[in-house]
């Protein structure tokens, strides 16, 4: 008669305390961190998995085990991007107060600093994306219809759906959210993201932006 397994027996050996799946996210996470930093300093094209690989202290095996090529890592790494500005200003819409001036200022804030507290983000966002491949230009248009989608959401959170027949708030929003992602890249150019006194300028410039869109809507 065969043994029945114990339900809390382990399912495989741990190295560092950390199971096969665990271990399989933390080499997942530190190829995402290797990719961050040289597509950022070096550009995608500059860049081979080897060379990842070698930053990450990660096999090659390893890497495509988890991603098929360097271009699936680089779609990985704007995707980890995307939720992480995802999920700052969703934490903010959901304690936002409700004037919506004030409303306006933290999400605007929470939106540029979610790029610029950590240059590499924005750069790698803006600089590398475009041209890459068409697969990673259809991830940056879903990446923008999502942020549309949550301009729209605040929107109708403070009353301020278009007035005017025949406008069409979401592609209004995918134009909102292009103009305010091209005034973060060319602030990237010259400004200093570490001197706070840019980073408040790059927060008013969007801000104003967004004021004049949103008073447009009022018709």
């Amino acid at each position: 008669m065969a043994k029945r397994s114990r339900p809390d027996a382990p399912t495989g050996r741990r190295i560092r305390g950390l199971d096969a799946a665990e271990r399989r996210d933390e080499r997942r996470r530190l190829l995402l961190d290797a990719a961050l930093e040289l597509f950022a300093a070096h550009t995608y094209q500059g860049t081979s998995i080897e060379q990842i690989c070698q930053a990450a202290y990660v096999g090659t095996k390893s890497f495509y085990e988890l991603f098929e090529s360097r271009e699936a890592c680089y779609l990985a790494l704007l995707q980890r991007i995307t939720d992480g500005i995802s999920t700052r200003v969703s934490e903010v819409l959901a304690a936002a107060p409700d004037g919506e001036a004030q409303a306006t200022r933290l999400l605007v804030s929470a939106f540029a600093h979610a790029l610029v507290d950590d240059p590499r983000r924005a750069k790698v966002t803006f600089g590398e994306a475009a041209g890459v491949s068409p697969a990673v230009e259809r991830q940056r248009r879903t990446n923008r219809r999502w942020a549309a989608g949550f301009v729209e959401s605040v929107w109708e959170r403070y009353g301020a759906t278009p007035r005017k027949a025949g406008v069409d708030a979401h592609r209004v929003a995918i134009g909102l959210v292009g103009g305010m992602f091209d005034l973060v890249a060319d602030w990237l150019l010259d400004a200093d993201p570490s001197d706070t006194g840019d980073v408040e300028r790059l927060v008013a410039d969007l801000e104003a932006f967004y004021g004049v869109v949103r008073d447009g809507l009022r018709g």
